[in-house]
């Protein structure tokens, strides 16, 4: 009996470390498992926020109830409306009794598989509330016809094929349309299937384009693990993008990074990271000859602050000072010792986007206990001061307003 109990202990042991070596290999593998997003502490609409904002402005629930809130874009009406990927459909945001505050949110669309990406074309000059509404989906392009008045989306049409996702990979695909005179193309950000690999399906780890006026589809640029959020430079009309390092390499490397995007460039991913610094855990041999060298990161995050939307501040109603600034939302990490992010920052630039340092903007959604009150997720920020925020943790849209001038 004192044997096999000896070998029932040595085969639960053995069991055990089975168990943490394949736990270990599949986050260094993959290392983009869905953690759940909820938060720990729950807002309401009549919350005291927690949250310290800069001085001269004040920060308010603008929407509650908007479950894994995430993409925010405005219709031709000016409604916000919202992509919620878990809940498998887009809402609209409707102030019935003009307090400033969401009273209602019917969906505009539902049934989808992990709806993110939305982008508004409106071109009919007999009807301006009558636009095409394109959503990107999991597993699809799809555009529909979006009218104002009832906030509604009908006739889909399939535009384009992207990877389905599975356990581990990326599944959110992003919009952007590009300045004129490219104004016809759309930009759709497919992230990779894994934490780090080489891989199968030539549409991953990229940028990829639809133009919506001739149907011609390809690659915009490549290497990128998970640039999951773009936006427009204000003055010169380029991409830039927010995107997310790898995991399994510890708490402060790789950086997360922000990069400006040139069509038919390569990032470096999987085989570099940052400024051109390369992954010898993925290829521990020799450097690879390669046909182009990679573009380096424009600026470095912090590892596993998880940037996510970003906004620049327009000149209209802002302090001189920060016209040009970049606003970045960072998510928050989920696998580092001590948690990082949680946040929103701005990054100072001229407004020919060069850098000049990081400083926080809003921060609290992260408690002092350690406890999650919130993450932030898309940034909408617009003349006159104010700035929306996603919050795909607490279920909230804020808006953060100048109080004075």
């Amino acid at each position: 009996m004192r044997y096999t109990k000896k070998i029932l202990s040595g085969l639960g042991l053995l069991v055990a470390a089975c168990f943490l070596t394949g736990l270990a290999y599949f986050f260094t593998t993959y290392g983009t498992l869905n953690i759940p997003r909820k938060a720990d502490t729950v807002l309401t609409a009549s919350s005291t926020l927690p949250f310290t904002v800069p001085a001269g402005y004040m920060m308010e629930v603008y929407a509650d109830r908007v479950p894994d809130a995430r993409v925010m874009a405005f219709d031709p009406g000016g409604a916000m409306i919202v992509s919620e990927p878990s809940e498998g459909k887009v809402v609209a945001l409707i102030d019935t009794d003009a307090d400033g505050r969401i009273d209602e949110t019917p969906a505009v669309i539902e049934g989808l598989n992990v709806p993110h990406g939305l982008e508004f074309r409106c071109r009919d000059e007999a009807d301006p509330t009558k636009c095409t509404l394109y959503i990107a989906e999991k597993d699809q392009l799809v555009a529909y016809e979006y009218d104002a008045r009832t906030h509604k989306a009908s006739g889909p049409r399939k535009l384009l094929d992207l990877p389905n996702g599975s356990i581990g990979s990326h599944t959110t695909r992003s919009l952007l349309f590009l300045a004129s005179p490219q104004e016809d193309m759309l930009l759709i950000a497919v992230g990779s299937s894994c934490n780090v690999c080489e891989e199968s399906d030539d549409r991953r780890a990229k940028i990829l384009y639809y133009n919506v006026a001739t149907g011609e589809t390809g690659e915009y640029a490549r290497g990128l693990r998970n640039a999951v959020f773009m936006t427009l430079h204000p003055v010169s009309g380029a991409v830039w993008v927010t995107e997310m390092g790898r995991d399994g390499l510890g708490d402060d490397i790789p950086p997360d990074e922000i990069n400006i995007i040139t069509k038919g460039a390569w990032y470096g991913w999987p085989w570099f990271y940052g400024k051109n610094v390369e992954d010898m855990t993925f290829n521990p041999r020799s450097r690879p000859s390669f046909a182009q060298e990679p573009i380096p990161s424009t600026i470095d995050i912090p590892a596993h602050s998880a940037p996510l939307g970003l906004a620049f501040i327009p000149e209209e109603g802002w302090p001189e000072e920060d016209w040009y600034d970049l606003l970045v939302a960072y998510h928050g990490s989920w696998n580092r010792s001590v948690p990082t992010g949680y946040k929103i920052v701005k990054m100072r630039l001229d407004a020919q986007g060069n850098y000049a340092g990081t400083e926080d903007f809003i921060t609290g959604f992260l408690g002092a206990d350690g406890r999650r009150i919130g993450r932030p997720a898309d940034i909408k920020a617009l003349p006159g001061g104010t700035v929306y925020i996603s919050d795909d943790s607490a279920g909230m849209i804020y808006r953060l307003s100048r109080t004075s001038l």
